[in-house]
């Protein structure tokens, strides 16, 4: 009985909550999730729902070591329940980043979801579908199918018309076991590989196959001033 009981049990997670990036492209003379959207600070909104999600038993916020003070002071205004939060320095990479992250796991053995501060919009039953399907597979990722035609282009010159029935746009969160990605991430530092992204490194040192899980197209990442105004209509219609 206590074997099945615990084949059934469902894990908790750490979460790496990237905000360590420049953000060049935003325009802005401050670190993106920084920026207000409707009041409150970009980062605040992806932070609430990790909060707000039982399953996530500690949030790892990856930041730029001068900016510590005004995260930590997001953190107090938004961590009323006193949730386990540790704040850590990020890397001239993401990648770095994400293992600077890595290291401050209360344990390896569980689960680890890595989202990128930027992304305000991921909702609390993408989470609960991610956090099963890695549960199932090991490593589990979402994403969106691609909508537009893409082309392959050399020099200014279609090459090709990409066919798009199998092409999935990639967004956060990503999810996998600590240990496994931990060791991958030991491996791309050894060789000096960066990858695009987690899952790409998963991919390339492990023989895990990686799950796709239906995301949303609200849960975009911000990155120029337009992708600002696209999130104030989203933050304004979730509201009504």
């Amino acid at each position: 009985m206590k074997r099945a009981e615990n084949r059934n049990k469902t894990l908790d997670y750490e979460v790496i909550l990237l905000g360590a990036g420049q953000g060049k492209r935003m325009g802005a003379s401050r670190n993106k999730i920084l920026l207000h959207l409707i009041g409150k600070p970009v980062i605040s909104y992806s932070l609430n729902t990790f909060l707000n999600d039982p399953a996530c038993k500690h949030i790892i916020l990856v930041t730029q070591e001068d900016e510590q003070d005004l995260l930590a002071a997001v953190v107090k205004k938004e961590n009323k329940k006193k949730h386990p939060i540790t704040i850590v320095s990020g890397g001239s990479e993401r990648q770095y980043s994400v293992f600077n992250g890595l290291k401050a796991l209360l344990d390896p053995k569980n689960i680890v979801m890595v989202h990128d501060g930027a992304r305000p919009f991921v909702s609390l039953a993408q989470l609960k579908l991610l956090h099963r399907k890695v549960q199932e597979t090991r490593a589990a990722i979402l994403g969106v199918p691609v909508k537009d035609t893409i082309k392959r282009v050399v020099d200014g010159i279609v090459e090709e018309t990409v066919p798009r029935e199998t092409l999935w746009q990639v967004q956060t969160p990503q999810a996998f076991y600590g240990a496994d990605l931990l060791a991958v991430h030991v491996r791309a530092q050894q060789e000096h590989y960066l990858g695009t992204d987690d899952a790409s490194l998963i991919e390339k040192y492990s023989d895990l196959p990686v799950s796709m899980v239906l995301g949303s197209y609200e849960n975009i990442k911000l990155t120029t001033p337009e992708d600002m105004l696209i999130g104030e209509a989203i933050v304004k219609r979730r509201r009504n």
